[in-house]
């Protein structure tokens, strides 16, 4: 029975981690099997090994499931959001497989990882700041210059720059800049547009 409730919980948990938080958030369909299909895999593998008392043969599994994982999130170009959702549906499945004397434990650890997911993920926390990659019609050799011009084309704050190619032949700069919006600035941004086929 307490197997049972762990495995709805979890069902309800990657449901509302990929339809409630993530999905509604990115948009990215791609990833929505992704997530689920690890979590579902996660659970019935996890849930076996467990069943069948193979406390070894659990650990394998983790292990195997923890490999897959790396491979997976080389094989594509992944934010780093998207990582910690992934690992988030991965833990979803192992709290809802792995026997448990305390329900409530499990069904909490759950919860506070959604939790925390949506906090972390909310787009108002830190929303000033920004990281982006810049190609600039100009080279810069002297970094006090460089952050000035940065400040001025962007309205923000710099806080780190790092030149990653710098061409004195054809004048370019690529940098990589992490940065924080004025106020102003962030009022003036435009609303992002709604994703293709989305309704309003």
């Amino acid at each position: 029975m307490a197997q049972l409730i762990l495995f709805t919980s979890d069902i309800c948990a990657v449901v509302l981690l990929v339809f409630g938080l993530y999905f509604p958030r990115h948009r990215r369909r791609d990833l929505v099997v992704s997530y689920l299909g690890v979590n579902i895999g996660v659970l019935a593998v996890a849930s076996t090994l467990s069943a069948g008392n193979a406390g070894t043969g659990l650990g394998l599994g983790m292990a195997l499931f923890g490999v897959l994982s790396i491979i997976r999130l080389r094989s594509t170009e992944l934010d780093q959001h998207e990582v910690a959702y992934y690992f988030s549906a991965l833990a979803l499945g192992i709290l809802g497989a792995v026997s448990t004397t305390s329900v409530w434990l499990s069904g909490g650890m759950m919860a506070l990882i959604l939790v925390v997911m949506f906090l972390g993920d909310h787009r108002r926390l830190l929303r000033h700041y920004r990281h982006q990659i810049l190609v600039l019609d100009s080279a810069f050799t002297d970094h006090v210059a460089l952050v000035a011009h940065l400040e001025q084309l962007l309205d923000a704050r710099v806080h780190a720059v790092t030149v990653q190619r710098l061409d004195l032949v054809n004048e370019t700069t690529v940098v990589d800049v992490r940065y924080a919006l004025t106020d102003r600035a962030l009022t003036a941004e435009p609303e992002a547009p709604a994703p293709a086929g989305a309704r309003p």
